[in-house]
């Protein structure tokens, strides 16, 4: 596997020699002391990381580093560059980071830190390299309407879906809130021969049950008080086409009783009517209740069960989708960008990390609505986090324990080679004796610890 690619800018010869020694072992590098150059090397080798000296030089100023700092990023945008700048120029390092640098870091070089401050870079680049390619297989993926994934257990309700939608059979679909159960009702009724004919939703949760039994079947004028004029029901506006229950556990058991006979025998009556009505339908079903329980506790018909899930379809919850959370994320994003006319360039890293932890027990359509969100709360061109109104790590924390930790292996690994010996430890790692002990008291740990039977300092 090539190692990732560094290049060094800077104008003193002595920092890119110190930073092209300290990285050549796990990267390969390259140098450049003026704009020019750097450019002709960022055309050439596509770095994946650059370390920018903010001041080439004293006639060129800070605004030649803000001005390489742009080109890199419209060359990538995902190149990494840090910033490296003297002390007096931390308020321009900060403009940097406005501008798309990922860090900055002040001299003296203290070359563990950039080594920690590199792999980080990298290991973010990483994440935004996945979600670009992500995106990008978006437009591929196999979908059905609004139907949006790639993980296998998806796959496996797309070509159920296949299979059944050409049929007639009645369609049990079963999986949490907000897992678009919806969504598959339509891909089945868009994918069959009666797409041209009405897909009627019925909601069961959100029409009064006394007036359920009106909205289903309909009723004749005069059926009842208010009754003022003749009312096809929800059945009846389906014929031809599909009707679909959500959350039909919920349906009391009388309905439960009527929708088993209209099943059976294929016609309706209206409230206050006498003649049946034929009907051609075919009937979905969806619920997020633990239908078993149901069954087993009598609140739902078994006969009335049997006949709905002739086919029966199970969503998996969002956290069991793998990368499908990214995929639909970005076509959130997409979606969003355009109906808010904002231009977006997707999310950071850290937004990546905490979508990628986040349980999601609103399902997708948490995620929707927090995306949604994020697009009409974000400044920048990335959504953040914060935007996203989802509560993670501190990555900043993170990241300083990251370093922390990996400073004190560093100490230990060149101790531990040493046999305890600080000079030549602190030589093996490019610091002074002084600044050795300093670590070592950093992180409370003891040279006797790691020396044998005769002290070599």
């Amino acid at each position: 596997m090539d190692k990732p690619k560094i290049l060094i800018v800077d104008d003193e010869e002595g920092i890119r020699t110190q930073l092209k020694w300290a990285l050549d072992k796990d990267y390969t590098t390259f140098m450049a002391e003026d704009s020019d150059t750097a450019l002709n090397q960022a055309e050439k080798e596509k770095p994946d990381i650059v370390l920018l000296d903010i001041t080439l030089s004293p006639y060129e100023g800070k605004e030649e580093g803000m001005m390489l700092l742009q080109k890199f990023l419209q060359h990538d945008s995902l190149t990494k560059v840090i910033m490296i700048t003297g002390n007096d120029t931390r308020e321009n390092a900060l403009k940097a980071i406005n501008l798309g640098a990922y860090d900055f870091y002040s001299k003296p070089v203290k070359l563990d830190e950039i080594k920690l401050i590199v792999e980080r870079a990298l290991y973010i680049q990483n994440l935004e390299r996945e979600n670009r390619l992500l995106h990008e297989r978006l437009a591929k993926e196999q979908r059905f309407e609004n139907l949006i994934g790639s993980c296998e257990l998806m796959e496996q309700v797309f070509d159920t879906i296949r299979r059944v939608a050409t049929s007639n059979a009645t369609v049990w679909i079963q999986g949490e809130t907000g897992t678009g159960k919806e969504l598959v009702a339509k891909a089945i009724h868009y994918h069959s021969l009666r797409k041209d004919k009405p897909f009627v939703p019925v909601d069961c949760t959100t029409i009064p049950g006394d007036l359920l039994e009106s909205e289903l079947f309909g009723h004749e004028k005069g059926a009842f008080t208010g009754a003022a004029a003749l009312r096809k029901g929800k059945v009846e506006m389906a014929d031809g086409g599909t009707l679909f229950f959500d959350e039909i556990a919920e349906l009391k058991p009388e309905l439960q009783m009527k929708l088993l006979r209209f099943l059976q025998e294929r016609y309706i009556e209206r409230l206050g009517g006498r003649e049946p009505i034929p009907l051609d339908v075919r009937v979905i079903t969806a619920t997020s209740r633990d239908i078993q329980t149901e069954l087993d506790k009598s609140r739902f018909r078994k006969d009335l069960y049997y006949r709905l899930s002739v086919v029966a379809i199970q969503l998996p919850p969002l956290q069991q989708r793998g990368d499908d959370y990214n995929v639909l994320a970005n076509h959130f994003l997409n979606k969003f960008s355009i109906e808010e006319n904002k231009k977006l360039q997707g999310f950071n890293a850290e937004a990546l990390e905490i979508m990628k932890s986040y349980s999601w027990p609103g399902n997708i359509r948490e995620l929707e609505n927090k995306v949604k969100r994020a697009v009409i709360m974000a400044s920048g061109q990335f959504i953040t986090p914060a935007d996203l109104g989802l509560q993670g790590l501190d990555l900043n924390l993170e990241l300083e324990e990251a370093r922390n930790k990996l400073e004190q292996e560093y100490l230990i690994e060149a101790l531990t080679r040493t046999n305890g010996n600080v000079k030549r430890a602190a030589a093996e790692i490019g610091v002074t004796r002084q600044a050795f002990y300093d670590m070592l008291k950093k992180h409370r740990l003891e040279v006797r610890k790691y020396r044998g039977m005769k002290n070599e300092d």
